[in-house]
C-alpha cells in the first residue's frame, strides 16, 4: 500500500492473503479456514440469524474474544463465508459459446447454492470481493469475450444472469419450508373466473401443478425453463453488435 491508500477492508485483507489475524497474545491456537468452517457447520444447522461471534466461538469451544483475534467482527465473518460458500467457479473449456458458457455458470452457481440454501441470507453491504467471488466473475465475462458487446454490458448481463439465479434459488428455498394449504387448490374456491379469467384459465391449463410440491427435478426443470428464455434475450441483443 502506497501512502494516501486507505486502509483495505480487514475481510479484503484476509480473503487476500495480504494480513495476518491481528493481535498479541499466546500462540494461536485456530485458523481463519477453523472459523469458517465453524460458521458454516452452524449456519447449516441454524441459519444465517443464528451467526454471531459468541455462536461461533462456543461451535469451536473458545470464548468470543478469542476469536476476535484473527476476525475483527462479525460482517469481516461475514464477508468470508460470502467467498468461501461459493468455492471455485466451473471450468469452462475454450472454444464453448457465450451462451452455453453462460448456461454452464449459471448452473454451476444453482448448484453451488443449493448445497448451502442460507447464504443468500447473508446481507450484501457491498459488493462481494472476495477471490472466489471474482474468479466466478472472470469466468462469466470470459464466456462473454468475442462477442462485441461493450465491457459495461458484458458486466449488466452477467449480473442479471446471477439476479436471476440467486432469486431462483431464494424462492425454491422459500416453498421448501412454507406450510398450509395447497395454492392452487384454495385459490380455485375463490377466485372469480370473470375478474380474474386469466389466472383462472392458467390454473385450468395446470400451470400451477407441482408449486406445492417442490422437488429437485421440477425446480431444475422450472430454472432451466426462466434462463433459456432470459438468454434469449440476450441473443436477440448480442446479434446487433454483429451486424
Amino acid at each position: 500500500m502506497t501512502t494516501g491508500e486507505a486502509a483495505l477492508p480487514r475481510a479484503v485483507e484476509l480473503m487476500w492473503g495480504l494480513a495476518q489475524p491481528a493481535g498479541r497474545g499466546p500462540k494461536r491456537a485456530l485458523t481463519i479456514d477453523q472459523i469458517i468452517d465453524a460458521a458454516i457447520e452452524v449456519a447449516d444447522a441454524e441459519g444465517v440469524a443464528a451467526l454471531s461471534m459468541s455462536r461461533v466461538a462456543k461451535q469451536l469451544g473458545f470464548t468470543a474474544m478469542s476469536l476476535y483475534r484473527y476476525v475483527d467482527s462479525k460482517d469481516t465473518l461475514l464477508d468470508l463465508l460470502m467467498d468461501r460458500v461459493v468455492g471455485a467457479p466451473p471450468d469452462i473449456p475454450a472454444g464453448t459459446s457465450w451462451r452455453a458458457g453462460l448456461e454452464q455458470w449459471a448452473f454451476a452457481e444453482f448448484d453451488r447454492i443449493g448445497r448451502h440454501p442460507w447464504w443468500i441470507d447473508i446481507p450484501l453491504a457491498r459488493p462481494p470481493m472476495g477471490p472466489n467471488n471474482m474468479a466466478w466473475l472472470e469466468v462469466a465475462l470470459g464466456a462473454l469475450a468475442g462477442t462485441g458487446v461493450p465491457e459495461p454490458a458484458k458486466l449488466e448481463l452477467v449480473m442479471n444472469v446471477s439476479v436471476y439465479v440467486i432469486g431462483k434459488c431464494r424462492m425454491l428455498r422459500d416453498l421448501q419450508t412454507v406450510e398450509g394449504a395447497d395454492f392452487a387448490s384454495v385459490m380455485a374456491r375463490v377466485l372469480d373466473p370473470q375478474r380474474f379469467p386469466a389466472v383462472t384459465a392458467a390454473m385450468s391449463g395446470a400451470a400451477f401443478d407441482g408449486e406445492s410440491d417442490v422437488h429437485f427435478d421440477w425446480a431444475r426443470a422450472d430454472f432451466e425453463f426462466g434462463l433459456a428464455r432470459m438468454l434469449d434475450g440476450f441473443e436477440v441483443f448480442i446479434r446487433t453488435f454483429a451486424e
